[in-house]
């Protein structure tokens, strides 16, 4: 029982550490890609109809 009271405020300070660290790149706009979606429409490497795979025959 005595590991609780050291296993307690490590995950507390992990899990607040892994907070901090996703609202530090939310600020830094880390998420944000204003041009991405526009870029990605007009590429053919996202197609909806991919080429189907050719097959083997072996």
């Amino acid at each position: 029982m005595e590991v609780l009271a050291i296993l307690i405020p490590v995950s507390l300070f992990l899990g607040l550490l892994g907070l901090g660290a996703f609202v530090w790149t939310l600020r830094k706009g880390m998420y944000d890609d204003p041009d991405g979606d526009s870029q990605r429409i007009l590429d053919t490497r996202y197609d909806d109809k991919p080429k189907p795979m050719p097959k083997d025959d072996d």
